[in-house]
């Protein structure tokens, strides 16, 4: 077993027991078998995308380059909103744009899946990671650009505010399948993970999901 799914494992074993709970109602044209089957795939799929966030984030950990932490209060002032709002249609204007980051009661907050801090580079980057298997819609879309523009003015304060060296910050989504909901510069792929991070990412990614299908898989077939 390696160490990455030795890492994980209690995690997808949690996730396991939990799909052997799940109730499930019979469709009428189904029936028992293929309406169970229906069921925990379609609760897979979701479980599936947290599997791919922990992966990702776990392996990175492990490169002595890098610091990486998740943060699950990520606080964003109205004027970050406005200045976002306002460059929606031209997002990549506003790439360089700073603004003061500040942690207030009755700010909007977000969940920022992995930041990874490369301390030969002095660079902060934030990473939200999706499955990447079906676009969004229209308005999912703008709202997901939104969030990371907001993310993007925000996090070299932020970064500096935790007392590290910045000079610079981005703030992307990991797409991991491949379909894209945003465009470049604000996407990655799977294919693209190894070079962006220099670092061997996927082939460990894809033992975590290999175990997690045979997993899934015995529960299916039992």
């Amino acid at each position: 077993m390696t160490e990455l799914i030795e890492t994980l494992k209690s995690e997808v074993d949690e996730t396991i027991t939990r799909l052997k709970k799940k109730k499930f109602r019979v469709d009428p044209l189904a029936g028992e078998h293929f309406s169970k089957i229906t069921s925990l795939m379609s609760s897979a799929y979701k479980r599936h995308g947290f599997i791919l966030e922990r992966a990702i984030l776990e392996r990175l950990k492990t490169k002595p380059q890098f610091e990486v932490w998740e943060d699950r209060t990520f606080h964003v002032p109205k004027v970050a909103d406005h200045i976002v709002d306002a460059s929606l249609d031209e997002p990549e204007s506003i790439i360089d744009t700073e603004h003061t980051y500040q942690e207030k009661e009755g700010f909007r907050t977000l969940q920022i899946d992995t930041i990874v801090y490369d301390k030969s580079k002095k660079q902060i980057s934030a990473y939200e990671v999706k499955r990447g298997n079906g676009k969004h819609d229209a308005g999912k879309r703008r709202s997901m650009l939104r969030d990371l523009l907001c993310v993007q003015v925000l996090l070299k304060s932020y970064g500096k505010k935790k007392g590290y060296e910045i000079s610079t910050a981005r703030s992307l989504i990991i797409f991991y399948y491949g379909q894209c909901s945003l465009g470049k510069p604000f996407s990655l792929t799977k294919d693209e993970l190894d070079h962006h991070f220099s670092y061997s990412i996927v082939k460990e990614v894809e033992e975590v999901n290999t175990h997690f299908r045979k997993r899934l898989f015995s529960l299916l077939s039992a």
